[in-house]
């Protein structure tokens, strides 16, 4: 039996742990680019829920004129964008004390199934918050075969 001394280098272990971890979030990065965390300017919390003929996103934009918010479709990515331009209302001698209100251009970037009929898409701005309707294109529509017997005439028809 061997009685060697190594020695121990912990920048070396901590190095690599963060070129694992590095590794670890590259392979989440498409992920991320998508959501939250890489938006310019303040990102926008979605609510999206889907039945059988569409898909419903709602998103909050409280105080936003419907004239300041832009709604594209970008290849296969849904973009909302909005901004609310700063006001200011300070008067000679008068200064800001707490200015916490949002301000400034607010975004996010989704990533549309490939059902979506966007020429059919509406968009609704009420009360501050903002309804996309995006209705799923015709061949993704649920279909029911109903089965005839012959003695109501024996033909099949789809609705």
């Amino acid at each position: 039996m061997s009685n060697r001394i190594t020695r121990w280098y912990p920048f070396r272990d901590i190095v690599a742990m963060q070129n694992a971890m590095d590794r670890l979030f590259e392979d989440w990065r498409p992920f991320v680019q998508e959501g939250r965390m890489t938006q310019p300017g303040h990102a926008l919390a979605l609510d999206v829920h889907e039945d059988e003929q569409q898909y419903t996103i709602t998103t909050e934009l409280p105080g936003m004129k419907a004239e300041n918010i832009n709604i594209k479709q970008e290849g296969e990515f849904l973009l909302i964008d909005a901004e609310m331009p700063e006001t200011t209302t300070e008067r000679e001698n008068q200064r800001t004390l707490i200015k916490e209100r949002r301000y400034g251009r607010f975004s996010r970037r989704l990533r549309l199934p490939q059902n979506i009929d966007f020429g059919k898409a509406e968009a609704n701005y009420e009360d501050g918050v903002l309804t996309l309707t995006l209705p799923k294109a015709e061949e993704a529509q649920p279909k029911t075969l109903q089965v005839k017997s012959k003695a109501n005439g024996g033909n099949f028809s789809q609705n």
